[in-house]
């Protein structure tokens, strides 16, 4: 129960229902909000919060919820009860778009996933969705809400009919009006037009006697005269019968249908009911979002455990004048159960009151309220409050009589499932006998176990809630420097009223602050003004305390996040090596049908037996050391082949065959022998050299997407290692300088690099044009080009690979 039966102006609800109301689609909706009340059962509360809270949730996922077009049936289906009665073209339609917002409102939580909505899917449990109803409507309603032509065979048959007259009629009187205009009798930008429902021409007064017809009206300026003619006054007449048995067949349809939905009213009746409380529920959820509000952690107990709570008519108009809320945090539970706040005036102490009993209330209503996720909140049975003045000169009530007569009613009603809001405790009449009153209220209010909210200025009280277990004083905090209220409520110590700075900082003579305080003595002063220093105190060392605990959160961040990147380096090399060894198997396997099929050309060659099994045993022993390869070991070398005796090249050299000058890598091919010297052709080129430094090769030497460059394998990570960018040409003969460039062209497309330098002087530019010439042969050259002028212009070339 609540006390008194102004309760929800008191705390302020009654604005919360305007703002409902604001977000309802419909009527219904709105009488559903009117509707809301109190309730204690805790299972009814925690459904209608899980249900507004599965509507937060569609609003914020879904985008297409069904909630379209809905109008109040109510008196139409009232009036479709009685037998011989009708509905018209327009309530058949808005009954057919309210039954179709119904039905797609089931179908969609009937679509949706299985444990999505629970709570809000239990409504739809026995909805029904009138598919034969909505069926019925759209057989005879069009889409803009008319009866269709073949809503029946008679009416398309009259329609169809009514048509042809008017055909007729309109050919008649254009025909006749034509000939009115060339005789004179009509001017000239005149049209038929319709009077009583029958077309007719305007002519001129002065030649409405040359027109042979009846008159059925003139313009209110007398100057025009609307004449039926006599030809088309029989099918004026027959189109008149045609649309009282149009209207007739049509109220004849309605009729019809009307019966087949008579049976179906008391189930439409339940299913608007569902559709109020749907249009409840959504404006509950967009009410929640427009003021941050969650579904708290309810328990059934007798509880106010809050965090970062905020009073929603507030927090609405300082987020219009773009200002912050200070929200609270408050605790009441079985060891503390009421909270005697003290302070000075304008401080919040009744906003404070007001917040705990708006949002208990809220909550037992159903609504979601603007707390932190991390609050508890529980059920109370009643609630009472006693703000304001209640003085009634009809009843004879002073201000204070009607405190006092709610404390009667406090005291007899109140028990450990209540909580009581009280504000202004005790004032109102002479401050001593009032402070004694109010403390031996508060007493007979903690003897019965009362959960409690009060505000007092009362020192008696203070030191009474010190010394009392289940009362803890509480603080709206203030700022001694700025002279103005923080509005934060701090649980633990009373608050001073700061009567004396308050006073200084309006402007009172000093004299007399002088006097009152002389008069109230310096005791008085002095545990005031210790009370503001312990605040002074706790409010620093809570603020230290805060500190330490956000520096102790961000060091254990920091922690876990080094712990974690530590497991995950951990983790990655072990991967890395993982991967490694993976990688060098697999290039050893490589390397190893290699090596096998060079055996095999060897032996094919007869090269020794004994050579061929020294390499393959030296890559047996390498094979098997990568087994105990571990972390932090290097993978070892390949053991390099002993050297054999260098033997005398006994090769005969024959016209075709593929030689290479000795110790050089290019390969070319003998187009011509000449006593001790042969021409060889490397690329597009053409090389005179001695016999005795060439020797053979086998084909198998030659890659085949290498023998356009004649470049035989060497190690490529030697190449690699040794290979430099640039390569200077610079005072060779042309012969020489083009081998070393081929050289270093073979070398720089082995490696892979980008570009390469080579420098060859300007000179006569003869080097230039051989090097450039030679380039442009080869395949794996994208471009080349003259260095920057500043970096060496055409004494140098610059050559890009593909």
């Amino acid at each position: 129960m609540t006390y008194p039966q102004n309760f929800e102006t008191k705390i302020g609800f009654d604005k919360i229902r305007t703002l409902l109301k604001e977000q309802c689609s419909s009527v219904l909706g709105k009488e559903k909000v009117d509707a809301v009340g109190f309730s204690a059962d805790y299972d009814t509360i925690s459904t209608q919060i899980r249900q507004t809270d599965e509507f937060v949730r569609i609003l914020q996922e879904e985008s297409d919820f069904p909630f379209g077009n809905f109008y109040d049936g109510r008196a139409v289906l009232k009036k479709a009860r009685i037998e011989g009665t009708f509905l018209d073209e327009g309530e058949v339609f808005d009954l057919r778009r309210s039954l179709e917002t119904i039905r797609n409102i089931v179908l969609f939580f009937n679509h949706s996933e299985e444990n999505a909505y629970p709570y809000l899917k239990r409504l739809i449990t026995n909805v029904t969705r009138f598919e034969n109803v909505l069926r019925f409507i759209d057989q005879i309603l069009d889409k803009f809400g008319k009866i269709k032509d073949n809503a029946s065979p008679r009416l398309s048959q009259i329609r169809r009919d009514i048509s042809t007259v008017q055909s007729g009629i309109s050919k008649t009187l254009t025909s006749i009006l034509r000939q009115a205009k060339t005789d004179g009798y009509v001017e000239k930008d005149m049209s038929p037009a319709m009077r009583e429902g029958r077309l007719v021409i305007p002519v001129i007064p002065a030649h409405k006697r040359k027109i042979r017809g009846i008159v059925h009206d003139e313009s209110a300026t007398g100057k025009t005269v609307f004449i039926e003619p006599a030809e088309v006054v029989e099918a004026n007449n027959r189109l008149r019968e045609l649309e009282a048995e149009e209207r007739r067949e049509i109220i004849a349809i309605l009729t019809a249908f009307t019966n087949f939905l008579r049976p179906f009213i008391d189930e439409i009746i339940l299913s608007f009911d569902f559709f109020a409380t749907m249009d409840l529920i959504r404006a509950k959820a967009l009410f929640a979002l427009s003021i941050n509000a969650i579904k708290p952690q309810v328990e059934n107990i007798c509880l106010v455990d809050w965090q970062k709570a905020r009073h929603p008519v507030l927090y609405l108009s300082h987020q219009k004048q773009q200002k912050d809320t200070v929200p609270l945090d408050i605790k009441l539970d079985g060891e503390n159960r009421i909270l005697l706040i003290s302070g000075p005036n304008a401080g919040g102490k009744s906003v404070c009151l007001k917040t705990v009993g708006l949002l208990q209330y809220m909550l037992q209503c159903g609504l979601l309220v603007p707390l932190n996720e991390n609050s508890r909140m529980g059920i109370f049975e009643s609630i009472f409050i006693d703000i304001g003045d209640e003085q009634s000169i009809e009843n004879d009530l002073s201000t204070y009589s009607s405190h006092l007569t709610n404390m009667k009613s406090f005291i007899r009603n109140s028990n450990a499932k209540t909580i009581l809001l009280i504000d202004e405790f005790g004032a109102g009449t002479e401050p001593q006998i009032g402070g004694a009153i109010a403390e031996s209220l508060l007493h007979q209010f903690n003897e019965n176990k009362a959960f409690g909210v009060i505000t007092t200025h009362y020192t008696n009280l203070k030191h009474y809630a010190e010394d009392t277990s289940g009362i803890i004083n509480g603080a709206m905090l203030y700022d001694r420097h700025l002279m103005q209220p923080l509005f934060e409520l701090q649980i633990g110590n009373p608050g001073s009223s700061f009567a004396i700075e308050i006073a200084r900082k309006i402007g009172l003579p000093e004299t007399v602050i002088a006097e009152a305080t002389e008069k109230v003595g310096s005791d008085y002063v002095n545990f005031d003004k210790h009370l503001q220093d312990i605040v002074r105190d706790k409010r620093y060392w809570e603020s230290k305390r805060q500190q330490i605990r956000l520096k102790e959160k961000q060091l254990d961040e920091i922690t876990t996040r080094y712990k974690t990147e530590l497991e995950g380096i951990d983790k990655q090399r072990k991967e890395l090596i993982r991967n490694a060894k993976t990688e060098a198997k697999t290039l050893l396997e490589q390397a190893n049908a290699k090596i096998e099929n060079t055996i095999r050309q060897i032996r094919e060659a007869q090269a020794e037996k004994e050579q061929t099994k020294q390499v393959r045993k030296d890559f047996t022993d390498f094979k098997k050391s990568l087994d105990n390869v571990g972390a932090g070991r290097t993978l070892p070398l390949l053991p390099e082949s002993k050297k054999q005796p260098k033997k005398q090249n006994t090769e005969i050299i024959s016209i075709g065959d593929n030689v290479r000058l000795k110790g050089q890598n290019s390969v070319g091919k003998i187009l011509e022998i000449k006593d001790k010297t042969a021409i060889v052709a490397v690329g597009n080129l053409k090389l005179t050299v001695k016999t005795t430094d060439l020797e053979k090769v086998g084909a198998y030497c030659i890659r085949p997407d290498e023998k356009k460059r004649g470049v035989c394998n060497t190690p490529l990570r030697e190449r690699t290692l040794n290979f430099k960018q640039e390569i200077d040409v610079r005072g060779m003969r042309v012969d020489e300088a083009l081998q070393a460039v081929m050289y270093f062209i073979d070398d720089a497309l082995m490696v892979g690099t980008a570009q390469v330098r080579i420098l060859h002087g300007t000179g006569t530019g003869a080097l230039r044009q051989t090097i450039r010439q030679y380039l442009s042969t080869v395949a794996g050259v994208s471009s080349f080009a003259d260095e920057h002028v500043q970096l060496g212009g055409a004494g140098i070339t610059v050559v890009k690979f593909v």
